[in-house]
Parts: structure tokens; C-alpha cells; sequence
């Protein structure tokens, strides 16, 4: 049986125009930006919804190089299981499935502003969570606070949810409910 055609990681813009947009720059100093967006431009450069109110996250490449490897093998497992083309974080833009796209800005928010030391734990406690638990986290934070600059309320609970809730040296995940309700 032939492999579901995709581009990206699972995006096929036959299905639907909603997708997320990693825009990945050549050089290290530059930040990673990721966009929300519902138009697809059949042409090697993408500039539809390439605009501010559909910029999602801005995260600096040492910590995007930190979990991009992590990110591309979850999604590419899930996308082997489904019997489609996976896919590689290079550079360009790269297209995300939407639900996909949730998951892995999940992940951006709760690191952006965190500690580079912290990032392995948030890490083992996104891949602890299922794909619905990220994807209700997601639509929570991105409800009231969507914008990438918007980094308060739910944003500030996912960081510290992935990022502060211990892991145990077996990987174990500690229950995340419980913890931010023990934080507020």
C-alpha cells in the first residue's frame, strides 16, 4: 500500500488550509518563528498568513535545536503508524498538520522563557502527556492567550507544569492536574 502523501510533518493541503508553519533560518543567531495559518500558497515560497497576529511562538534556535529532534520523532512515529510520509525539521518552512501543530507549541511555550536546564523535564513530561491531553492544554493557553508575546496566565501554567513537575529518574511523570492544582 502506497504512503499517504504529505508535506511537512502530515500536512496535505488537498484536506484542509489549517496548518502551523515552522519558518527556520539559516543562521544560528536567528530565532525560530512558528505561524498559524489558513492559507496554502501552491509555490515554493509561502507568504500568506505570514503576518504578526498569526505568529504564534518566537523561540532562539539553542533551545529549538534542543527539542526539534524530540519533536520530529514523536511526530514521525505517530506519522509512520498512520502509513504517511514523514517527515524532517530542516531549513525553509516547514508545514504541521494542525493537531500536530499544537502539540509541538505546546512544547515552544512551555520553554521559551525557561531555564535551558529545565528543558529535558519539560521534555519527559510532554512526551508523558497523550496527544488529546496536549491538544486540550493548547486550545486552553492559545483561548486567552494565543500571541506569541502573550506570555501570562495559561502560558505561565504550562511552563511551569512541564517544566517544574518532577520527573522521577525512571521517567515516571508526576500527575500535572495535581500539581497546578497544588500551584494556585
Amino acid at each position: 500500500m502506497a504512503k499517504n502523501q504529505a508535506i511537512g510533518f502530515g500536512y496535505i493541503p488537498d484536506e484542509t488550509k489549517h496548518h502551523f508553519l515552522a519558518r527556520i533560518s539559516r543562521s544560528k543567531n536567528n530565532e525560530v518563528y512558528i505561524y498559524e495559518r489558513f492559507e496554502w500558497d501552491n509555490s515554493d515560497e509561502q507568504q500568506s498568513d505570514i503576518i504578526e497576529k498569526n505568529l504564534k511562538v518566537v523561540i532562539n534556535k539553542e533551545k529549538w535545536d534542543s527539542v526539534k529532534d524530540v519533536i520530529e520523532k514523536e511526530f514521525n512515529r505517530r506519522l509512520s503508524a498512520t502509513n504517511t510520509i514523514v517527515g524532517k525539521f530542516k531549513i525553509g518552512d516547514i508545514p504541521i498538520e494542525r493537531l500536530l501543530g499544537k502539540e509541538m507549541i505546546l512544547l515552544l511555550w512551555a520553554i521559551e522563557d525557561s531555564d535551558p536546564k529545565l528543558i529535558s523535564t519539560a521534555i519527559k513530561n510532554w512526551l508523558g502527556l497523550s496527544q488529546e491531553e496536549r491538544w486540550w492544554l493548547f486550545t486552553m493557553a492559545n483561548a486567552t492567550t494565543g500571541y506569541y508575546a502573550d506570555k501570562r496566565g495559561w502560558r505561565k501554567a504550562i511552563r511551569y507544569a512541564l517544566t517544574e513537575n518532577p520527573v522521577d529518574e525512571r521517567g515516571l511523570q508526576g500527575n500535572i492536574t495535581e500539581f497546578l492544582y497544588k500551584q494556585f
